[in-house]
């Protein structure tokens, strides 16, 4: 069973996600292209007048698979790349641990729903899923943790620099508490293993999870594009060498962030050079004093001529930060959309005259999808305490005071004692006036003072009320704490893995049927 509720009206969306959606005109400027009814005709036209560079990446991607088994949607993906009238659709994550969040599955399976509905409306296309990989993010705090069965489980690990080149054999103990956290569920045994095979017979943190997503997804057809690839960076080249000598995105981005309205939080501020300097365990700033370069924290220095070979001979090692990493993702692929979640749209929306500098097509913004799963024994309790699901999304207390009030025979509402002392003081006030006017002061005061009572005593009763509630405040507190764990989002908090050890690949077929690839509504999916 399916309902919705608009993102508004849930309470966990920034104003900036709700007027990015509503098309407010105080944002509107600052993306192409509307995120409920998108002009993808007009996306794809601007794609065709951009040179992609199809068989270089081709050639990568082909490079990048040939030591995995690959489904044969996949590969048609890859070779349909190389003809003109084949687009991508694309999501992108860092490698968090075993997928990290819900919402990670939920937005690729958007991605792959996306392109399977453009190709319905412009059958003469082709249309690619794209999961890209953010490898070379180096926040091992947000990559390296994920909760499972009521608790977090952190991997404990000394490595450095970006979380997508570390060695992930010391996952073990990990996947052993996965197991347990998992128990006997009916494909427990398939998911352990396949994380087994991901994680320890990989030698980096990237290449299990393109073996683990490939495994989840490659029969959906969703190709996964690793960009810390020398010969995508390849294709980078010119962009990253003007940001080395001529900052151009500093005051490109700054211009913008100047622009947006103050009330809207910047996600990104724009650093002099948005380039890292990578290495194995290392990812660092480069900064440009004079006439030299410098990786900070490291004796690392070029000057103009040594900057010039390094760049040349190993562009790998130069790693876009967040105002840079979007518009490499667009260079090298032949993308009209790009879904994301609200602090990715955030981000995005300060880069689009950073897109016009350089001429690249800036794609067609969506908010990935939004699911609430609410299994069988939780809708159960919600249908036998006569409450609607999307009511949860309030605060746990207002929920009960709510229901309180809606089922009492007690008159808690004390309208008729608040409209008295209203005439009364009215009256004082008026004989007040009569006497002496500066007794209306005192008058006033006494007002306040009764309303303020008032509210005490029906504070009290509603207090008292409610003890005799208990079991159905502890049930509603208790179905609160499982579908918003932490009082969060259940997606952004719960990782995929109860669910698909319970259902296996048909729990991916459920939320897929389910998705909305277009839509301004927040999905509730029932069982």
């Amino acid at each position: 069973m399916l309902e919705y509720i608009p993102y508004g009206k849930t309470g966990y969306f920034s104003q900036l996600v709700t007027d990015f959606l509503g098309e407010c005109q105080e944002i509107r400027p600052f993306y192409k292209y509307s995120p409920t009814h998108p002009d993808f005709s007009a996306a794809i036209t601007a794609r065709q007048q951009f040179d992609t560079p199809r068989e270089a990446l081709v050639a990568a991607l082909t490079e990048q698979y040939q030591t995995y088994n690959t489904d044969t949607a996949v590969s048609d993906n890859i070779q349909a790349l190389l003809q003109p009238g084949t687009f991508t659709v694309c999501t992108a994550h860092q490698p968090n641990i075993f997928t990290g969040y819900l919402y990670f599955v939920y937005k690729i399976l958007q991605t792959i729903k996306l392109a399977n509905s453009l190709k319905e409306q412009y059958p003469t296309n082709n249309f690619v899923p794209v999961y890209y990989m953010g490898s070379e993010d180096n926040d091992l705090d947000e990559l390296g943790s994920i909760y499972i069965d009521g608790k977090t489980l952190t991997w404990n690990t000394e490595q450095q620099g970006p979380v997508g080149r570390m060695n992930p054999a010391s996952l073990e103990p990990l996947i052993a508490e996965v197991k347990k956290a998992l128990g006997y569920a009916p494909h427990a045994n398939e998911l352990v293993e396949l994380l087994q095979k991901a994680y320890l017979e990989h030698k980096t943190v990237q290449e299990a999870t393109f073996f683990l997503v490939n495994a989840l997804f490659g029969r959906f057809g969703l190709v996964v594009v690793i960009p810390d690839n020398p010969k995508l960076k390849q294709l980078y080249i010119p962009v990253m060498r003007d940001e080395l000598w001529n900052q151009q995105s500093y005051s490109l981005v700054g211009n913008t962030l100047a622009e947006l309205p103050e009330h809207y939080k910047i996600q990104a501020n724009p650093r002099e050079i948005n380039l890292f300097y990578l290495q194995d365990g290392m990812r660092e700033r480069i900064v440009r004093q004079g006439a030299e370069w410098k990786v900070l924290h490291t004796s690392l220095t070029f000057d103009a001529t040594s900057l010039e070979a390094e760049l040349t001979k190993h562009p790998e090692r130069f790693s876009p930060n967040v105002i840079l990493r979007g518009m490499f993702q667009e260079t090298i692929l032949p993308n009209i959309a790009f879904i994301g979640g609200g602090g990715e749209i955030a981000y995005w929306l300060e880069l689009q005259q950073l897109f016009e500098h350089y001429r690249v097509p800036y794609p067609v913004l969506l908010l990935r999808n939004s699911l609430l799963l609410v299994d069988e024994f939780s809708r159960e309790r919600i249908k036998k305490l006569g409450l609607k699901v999307t009511t949860l999304f309030q605060p746990t207390e207002d929920i009960i005071t709510g229901y309180v009030k809606q089922h009492t025979n007690a008159s808690l509402v004390l309208k008729d004692e608040y409209e008295a002392i209203e005439k009364l003081y009215d009256g004082l006030e008026e004989k007040a006036k009569s006497i002496d006017i500066t007794l209306v002061a005192s008058v006033g005061a006494e007002r306040k003072r009764a309303l303020k009572s008032i509210g005490k005593i029906e504070h009290k009763f509603l207090k008292a009320e409610k003890k005799k509630f208990a079991w159905q405040a502890d049930q509603i507190r208790q179905l609160r704490s499982r579908l918003f764990p932490g009082n969060s989002l259940q997606e952004r908090k719960e990782n995929f893995m109860p669910w698909y050890a319970q259902e296996g690949p048909e729990f991916l077929d459920r939320v897929y049927d389910a998705l909305i690839p277009v839509t301004d509504q927040f999905i509730i999916l029932e069982e």
